[in-house]
């Protein structure tokens, strides 16, 4: 039985109608037996600009996206990794963080990751233009926790290319590795699941990666294909585009047998 999912969603710039959306979606990886359920970057709100998010940003602790989190890990009772949604920032009013909490089964929040790695890029044949760093404040720490499933580790999305912030999460014992990910679709056809399958295979940890997969209202695509890995590098359920679920169970017991019989991780040398 499936005990992880990884939602995959389209947002909007409509905040309520996002939640109401997500709130489904969690609904149902519950009733399919998920008891952790990762939700894709900026769930809760796609507006035509990266600087609208300002206007839903939230101060730490409370605010309507914050207390849907809460209340939905706690109706469902599953563990929730809240995508990320912006955090209000002390040292500037135009900029928050892109904030990834996480919340237990009873609804409590157990834990913050502010994503690291902004996304200032011309991409590559598309003309696409992005610079995060304008209006998102970078984190600065590693985060990894202890959950039902296992140890887990938080990135977001642009993370997902900078292996060195991986293998600090390896080294403080991660088992599983959360990817909330809003990709766009040029960049995501190019690296999303050659990366995700590299961070799995060499990290030997499963890998929950949910992707925004669908057009925005800024007219933006992003590029989908939200997927589970596990640590062999096998991909055991994926959505390719729209709204739905990817679940796959994860066995961390399995894990570490894999981990003795090819223990890769304890012959590093640098």
């Amino acid at each position: 039985m499936p005990n992880a999912a990884a939602i995959q969603m389209v947002s909007g710039a409509d905040r309520d109608r996002n939640l109401a959306a997500a709130g489904e979606l969690i609904r149902r990886a519950a009733d399919a037996g998920a008891r952790l359920v990762v939700l894709p970057e900026n769930f809760a709100f796609m507006g035509k600009r990266e600087s609208d998010k300002l206007r839903i940003a939230e101060p730490d602790g409370s605010g309507p996206i914050q207390d849907f989190l809460a209340d939905a890990a706690a109706a469902s009772k599953v563990w929730l990794v809240g995508g990320t949604l912006p955090i209000r920032g002390n040292d500037r009013s135009d900029r928050a963080f892109a904030t990834c909490p996480v919340y237990a089964e009873d609804g409590a929040r157990v834990a913050r990751f502010d994503k690291i790695h902004l996304f200032d890029v011309s991409v590559p044949d598309t003309g696409e233009q992005y610079k995060e760093s304008g209006s998102t404040i970078p984190g600065t720490e590693p985060v990894v926790i202890d959950t039902p499933l296992g140890r887990l580790g938080l990135t977001v999305c642009y993370d997902l290319r900078f292996p060195e912030l991986y293998r600090q999460l390896s080294a403080a014992g991660a088992e599983l590795l959360a990817v909330p990910a809003a990709f766009t679709a040029a960049t995501g056809r190019a690296h999303w699941e050659v990366l995700l399958r590299a961070r799995a295979i060499e990290n030997l940890c499963y890998v929950i990666a949910p992707d925004q997969g669908g057009r925005h209202a800024s007219g933006r695509e992003t590029h989908g294909d939200s997927m589970i890995v596990d640590p062999w590098g096998r991909v055991l359920d994926r959505v390719a585009a729209g709204p739905g679920l990817a679940m796959a169970d994860v066995d961390v017991a399995g894990l570490l047998r894999t981990r003795e019989r090819f223990p890769a991780l304890t012959h590093r040398r640098l």
